[in-house]
């Protein structure tokens, strides 16, 4: 039997609430596992008759037996018919008495690369997983067609079986490439073909690929400033030198940008852009700088990376054509993103690339998470085709436009002893410069307590340029919960300010 405090020991393990989640035996089971692995009970040494045991714990037999089974399969304990189970003699227990970890250099951090010491100090990409009061970049999902939807998806696996349960081919389904081909090109004025899309899960995926197939550690690209900071971390993540370049109200200062070019010995490579709605500012690249960044990248045969992620949401007349499609030299790749146009649980991107790079692309995506669903991207093919996606966004559309002026004119109620809206042209989100010494980060996290989510300006400078202020999402709060939100913000600032 076992000794007394053996005994106990396995009772406390068995009955732990922080257990109680599994069966019964395979409390048992690891109750006696650990007794083993700790060294209470030594190698050699036999285990109570099942029988025995589970009089002691107030269980079945079966359980005991079931526990000693799995035991035995797993190799720490051997059953010996006419003699009983032992601890094996291939345990090799733990120390019973560990000392308490030292503090200073014994108890350092765990290693990481360089590259993991730059990602993790960072901190990533920070989304905003609930729709608190302005949090930018959140669409409004109650307004979405739910039953379109789960119709769309019944057909898909009706049509498709359990083919719909297999892989998806790494460049994503052809139907759902099809459909964005087709879209881009009406909508945006692309120049797409379902061969030239490649589906991945989201638009920092398809940075990700690009900076880590298109350039090499060590080199330069061209960034706006301010700039996405999802962008420009992950530039930096593949040891990229983010060149920043300043921006007016007709967008990226383009001959900034020739002008650095013409002083490099080494020209960067690449150049980033969100030149329809661009991010923070709201400004949108005027037409004759698209052209000149186009003749630039031809000339240093350089890429430009063009980020559209919210064109759709446009709210004074047609968006400009992107970029890709104006470029004959095929030196743009179009990023898109449907986490901003439906819903952010759909974690469905895309890129339209120039031919050269769809195979280079494509096994670089493998290496990430290999293929997006189907079933996602089939429901979403079928939705785009039935016309439902475009009513979508003409619905929405006038939603957001709706809220974003019902927002600049709170802010000019509320707001106006500190704060200067920048009423955007298209997008989902506001920026908004302080107008009075306010610490930034202290109103960002004093706002975070009263139930308000904003995003800080300063911090998507890359260069000194830098006006202090926040960003504040507009497109998933009704303009009561506007109203609501504001006043409390009124009120968080008048208490930094007092």
């Amino acid at each position: 039997m076992f000794k007394h405090t053996q005994l106990e020991t396995l009772k406390a393990w068995v009955s732990n609430p922080i257990h109680e989640a599994l069966p019964l035996y395979a409390r048992v089971q690891r109750g006696i596992r650990q007794l083993i692995l700790d060294g209470i009970i030594p190698v050699g040494r036999p285990l109570p008759a099942s029988r025995a045991l589970a009089k002691s714990l107030g269980v079945s037999r079966d359980t005991v037996e079931s526990a000693y089974s799995q035991l035995h399969s797993e190799g720490f304990i051997e059953r010996r018919v006419g003699s009983g189970s032992f601890v094996s003699e291939r345990i090799q227990p733990r120390p019973r008495h560990r000392k308490a970890p030292k503090a200073g250099p014994e108890n350092e951090p765990v290693r990481l690369s360089q590259r993991g010491c730059a990602i993790f100090r960072k901190g990533g990409v920070r989304d905003f997983l609930a729709p608190r009061a302005f949090a930018p970049g959140v669409p409004e999902t109650r307004n979405f067609p739910l039953q379109i939807w789960e119709k769309l998806e019944r057909q898909v696996l009706k049509d498709y079986g359990t083919r719909a349960l297999l892989h998806s081919p790494p460049q994503g389904m052809e139907p759902l490439r099809r459909a964005i081909a087709d879209y881009v090109n009406l909508e945006r004025g692309a120049n797409a073909t379902p061969e030239r899309v490649l589906i991945v899960t989201s638009s920092q995926q398809a940075m990700a690929l690009c900076a880590s197939v298109l350039l090499d550690a060590g080199e330069q690209i061209f960034i706006e400033d301010p700039v996405y900071h999802g962008a420009r971390k992950a530039f930096e993540a593949a040891g990229l030198e983010c060149v920043p370049i300043p921006l007016d109200a007709d967008g990226l200062q383009v001959e900034h940008l020739l002008r650095t070019t013409r002083e490099s010995e080494t020209p960067p490579r690449a150049v980033f852009l969100t030149p329809s709605h661009q991010f923070p500012t709201g400004a949108t690249l005027a037409l004759d700088r698209r052209l000149a960044v186009i003749d630039w990248a031809q000339q240093n045969q350089s890429w430009i990376i063009e980020d559209d992620y919210d064109s759709e949401f446009h709210y004074a007349g047609k968006p400009t054509a992107c970029v890709q499609g104006l470029d004959p030299h095929e030196r743009t790749i179009y990023i898109g993103t449907f986490t901003k146009s439906l819903f952010p649980g759909l974690r469905i991107g895309y890129l339209v690339l120039p031919p050269p790079l769809v195979a280079p692309m494509t096994v670089a995506r493998t290496l990430q998470d290999g293929h997006s669903a189907p079933i996602p991207q089939l429901t979403l093919a079928r939705f785009i085709e039935g016309g439902h996606f475009g009513a979508h966004i003409r619905t929405m559309r006038a939603i957001y436009a709706e809220r974003r002026n019902v927002l600049a004119q709170l802010i000019q109620r509320y707001l106006a002893d500190f704060l200067e809206p920048r009423v955007p042209a298209g997008g989902m989100q506001m920026p908004c410069v302080f107008t009075r010494n306010i610490p930034e980060r202290d109103a960002i996290e004093s706002a975070h307590r009263a139930g308000i989510d904003l995003q800080g300006l300063t911090a998507l400078h890359a260069s000194d340029r830098q006006e202090a202020g926040f960003l504040m999402g507009f497109a998933a709060h009704a303009p009561h919960e506007q109203e609501r939100g504001v006043r409390e913000l009124a009120r968080v600032l008048r208490a930094l300010c007092d």
